[in-house]
């Protein structure tokens, strides 16, 4: 536990008890500076990394793994240390074996999720690297391709991790070959969930496979992050290891299911995690659903688009016609029904909404569907409650 968390808990004393300290700890979208019981799987990324101590350029990685398997918590958090003032570039490091001093690459961590075309991605890299926000419109690709090459002539290069490279529009494939015009002056680390035996025309890559979470160490995750983010003795081991044992080595749904037990005990104005509690936070989380972090990335408009969707009562969610009217009646939407509808098949096209044929009873032609979220949708209302546009 960090100092700020005892600071916190000991302000805490003498007050009228809060189930909750911080949701940000209990959310599955906010990484922690160290991820736990990973450390095996942080050596092996820094063993790839290596090179980046003597002042040069790893090869080229890949590292995937199942959702939830801790991916993103892992290269975020190393790249975020390599970040740190004693590590960024601009610093000499000199050992007994070295009299001159190093100049380290600069590392750069790009969230997938948050760029759609390959000027965003430049954009983004560029961004970092400057410490400001890069052009957004009145350039080229190509433009701000030069002004990254001009910015790595006199540099050692850059690192740069691209996540969620599977929610890019272009395959590793085609990011490779695109970043591959900065010539010698980068080195990529991919992280996505799909194998590099079915990502087609894969480059040569270095891999590093991350497998889900084991039980045990899905309940050290829970009841780390728990310790932190809620008040003394809220959850039991007994309740997180009730949750591990339903996520399948997936910590997003395991802290998804947690947050979303803990909305409803807090609603209910309960100063402790109930059984039911813990029961409807795991059936919030659908199997093999769509994570937290890819529907708060989503445009505010759809964002809305979906709160409004949760506050729909099951009349209204017979078909999508009868869903589309009642969320265009919303005081939540300025839409129109147009909008809303294309909206919603959209985001079922992206498997935030999963399509359910009605059975029909009457008439012909095609049957009507209906929709099923295909995210935590408790924890996914309060986050949007918290922060709402």
């Amino acid at each position: 536990m960090d100092i700020e968390a005892r600071i916190r808990r000991r302000r805490q004393r003498g007050t009228d008890q809060t189930l909750v300290l911080d949701y940000d700890l209990l959310n599955p979208a906010v990484h922690v500076p160290e991820p736990v019981g990973r450390g095996p799987v942080v050596e092996r990324l820094l063993d790839h990394l290596n090179p980046v101590f003597d002042g040069s350029l790893p090869p080229d990685g890949y590292v995937w793994g199942p959702p939830g398997s801790g991916k993103s918590a892992v290269v975020s958090a190393v790249f975020s240390h390599l970040e740190t003032p004693a590590m960024q570039p601009r610093t000499a490091i000199q050992t007994t074996t070295r009299a001159q001093s190093v100049e380290l690459p600069r590392s750069v961590y790009v969230n997938g999720r948050e760029v759609d075309s390959e000027f965003q991605l430049y954009r983004q890299i560029l961004s970092d690297m400057t410490g400001g926000d890069g052009p957004s419109r009145g350039v080229s690709t190509d433009t701000v391709t030069a002004r990254l090459q001009s910015l790595l002539s006199d540099r050692p290069g850059a690192v740069i991790a691209v996540d969620h490279a599977d929610a890019l529009e272009q395959s590793p494939t085609d990011i490779h070959a695109a970043l591959a015009t900065l010539d010698d002056a980068i080195a990529i680390v991919f992280i996505g969930q799909t194998p590099p035996s079915d990502v087609d025309g894969a480059p040569d890559l270095a891999e590093i496979e991350i497998p889900g979470y084991g039980q045990q160490v899905l309940i050290d995750v829970l009841m780390t992050r728990g310790s932190s983010g809620l008040a003394d003795d809220v959850l039991t081991y007994d309740q997180a290891r009730q949750i591990a044992s339903r996520a399948g080595g997936n910590a997003h749904d395991a802290l998804a299911a947690l947050f979303g037990a803990t909305v409803l005990a807090e609603d209910n104005g309960r100063e402790t995690l109930r059984s039911a509690d813990i029961e409807a936070g795991i059936e919030a989380v659908p199997k093999g659903g769509t994570s937290l972090g890819t529907v708060l990335a989503l445009a505010p408009n759809r964002r809305r688009v979906l709160r409004a969707f949760l506050e729909l009562d099951d009349t209204y969610l017979s078909s999508v016609s009868e869903t589309t009217e009642a969320i265009a009646d919303s005081t939540r939407v300025d839409l129109s029904t147009g909008t809303i509808r294309r909206f919603l098949y959209e985001l079922a096209d992206a498997d935030i909404f999963h399509r359910v044929t009605a059975e029909r009873t009457s008439g012909s032609g095609r049957p009507p569907s209906r929709l099923e979220p295909r995210f935590p949708t408790i924890a996914f209302r309060k986050l949007y409650d918290l922060g709402a546009d």
